[in-house]
C-alpha cells in the first residue's frame, strides 16, 4: 500500500472528510470507489500530521486485519522518530495492539478509548490518545468514531 487507510472499507478518510469538511466523502473518488490520495496529503501536509506504523516488522498469524492475529516482530523506533519530529507532541493511535505498544514503551498505562494520557520522554511532554478503530469491523456508527476524533482538533 502507498498511503495509510487504503482500504475503501476502513473508515479514517471519512472521520476526516467529515469533522474537516462536514464530508464524509470529501475524500472519496466515487466513481473509482477509492480514496483521493493527493488531497490526503494535502490535508495532512497543511495540517502538520505524520502517519507511521508502530512496528516495522510483523507477521500476520491468519490471514486478517485483526490485531489478534498479529504477532510484532520489530517495534518501530519511536524514540528515533520522534527525534525526527521535534514539534511533535501528541501521539494517536488507533487500535488496541498499537496504544499497547507505546504505552509499554513509554511506560504509562494505556488510555481509554477516546481519551489519553499525558506523560514526558526524553523531557519532552506528549499525549498518547486512543482513538477507536476506524475499521468497520470497530462496532460504532462513523458518527460516533467522528465525534470521538474531535477531541483531537481541540489539542493545544
Amino acid at each position: 500500500m502507498d498511503f495509510f487507510y487504503p482500504n475503501f472499507n476502513n473508515d479514517m478518510w471519512r472521520i476526516w472528510g467529515l469533522l474537516c469538511f462536514g464530508d464524509k466523502n470529501y475524500f472519496v473518488d466515487r466513481e473509482a470507489r477509492c480514496f483521493r490520495k493527493e488531497a490526503i496529503t494535502d490535508f495532512l501536509t497543511r495540517q502538520g500530521i505524520a502517519l507511521y506504523d508502530t512496528a516495522t516488522a510483523v507477521i500476520r498469524t491468519k490471514n486478517t486485519a485483526s490485531d489478534k492475529d498479529l504477532q510484532v516482530v520489530e517495534p518501530t523506533d519511536i524514540d528515533a522518530l520522534l527525534s525526527r519530529l521535534p514539534e511533535c507532541s501528541t501521539i494517536v493511535a488507533t487500535g488496541q495492539k498499537a496504544v499497547e505498544l507505546l504505552a509499554t514503551h513509554f511506560n504509562v498505562l494505556p488510555p481509554p478509548v477516546g481519551s489519553f494520557v499525558a506523560f514526558t520522554s526524553n523531557g519532552r511532554p506528549l499525549r498518547l490518545y486512543r482513538m477507536p478503530s476506524s475499521s468497520r469491523a470497530y462496532p460504532l456508527k462513523l458518527e460516533n468514531k467522528a465525534k470521538a476524533y474531535s477531541v483531537l482538533l481541540e489539542i493545544p
